[in-house]
């Protein structure tokens, strides 16, 4: 089978290019079927070693893969540095930003020159304590210049959380009250998505310079993991990186 991949619909530069993987073309078995690339949910170590060596036939260089924690640190790829962050920028050509997702919000970014690229991975812990306010400010340049594209997650008809995830969110910023629905008893369906704008937004990003916001994971198995819905389950990756200068 083939590697099935998701290519962002966004105005990005031509020098920039970026890619989410779906479910389809590896050699995992279930429940990891078939193109897991996390090395930390259990799949057989061979089989993620298969798919990743897949994933790399389609890259300019192997990915700089995250030790992710649900946090706000940054990883500066330029530079040497710990790996235990939740959002990576890089300025070097071909250096392949990564991040894996099985329901939190995969973020790229880019500025309109191409200068730089970075991704971000945005829980729901880490969107609100500013992942995506560090990740901007990491890129070193205008937050206007930027564009940004919101990856497959799962969708408002899906999320559902407790009382404290609303007021969290709402402590931060009284407009987060727009992305929560009422839901059973005391519970409220959240939109990712909108409150990923939000939050772009308010770190100085025009709004029609964010894109993307429409894959849900949970309602669609055959491209996606998805941790909401099936629990053991594997892990999808969104990469970015800029085109050697080389010509």
């Amino acid at each position: 089978m083939d590697i099935s991949v998701i290519i962002p619909e966004w105005p990005a530069p031509s020098t920039v290019k970026a890619f989410v993987t779906t479910r389809q073309g590896g050699v995992s078995v279930a429940p990891y079927d078939t193109f897991n690339l996390g090395e930390h949910v259990g799949d057989v170590a061979a089989h993620v070693a298969e798919n990743r060596q897949r994933l790399r036939s389609l890259l300019p260089a192997e990915p700089l893969w995250l030790s992710q924690v649900h946090g706000i640190t940054v990883r500066d790829a330029d530079h040497a540095g710990e790996n235990m962050a939740d959002a990576v920028v890089a300025r070097r050509a071909e250096i392949v930003c990564a991040i894996m997702t099985a329901d939190c919000l995969p973020v790229l970014l880019t500025d309109r020159a191409g200068t730089g690229v970075g991704a971000a991975h945005a829980g729901w812990r880490g969107l609100c304590e500013g992942v995506l306010e560090a990740c901007v400010s990491s890129m070193r340049v205008a937050p206007e210049e930027l564009l940004a594209w919101l990856g497959p997650a799962i969708g408002p008809a899906h999320f559902e959380v407790g009382p404290e995830v609303r007021a969290a969110f709402m402590r931060r910023d009284e407009a987060a009250t727009l992305a929560f629905q009422p839901g059973r008893a005391d519970r409220w369906m959240a939109d990712i998505f909108l409150l990923a704008r939000q939050r772009l937004v308010r770190a100085g990003l025009s709004p029609d310079a964010i894109f993307g916001g429409d894959l849900c994971t949970v309602g669609d198995a055959v491209r996606f993991f998805s941790y909401r819905r099936d629990g053991v389950t594997g892990r999808m990756a969104s990469l970015i990186w800029r085109e050697s200068d080389r010509v």
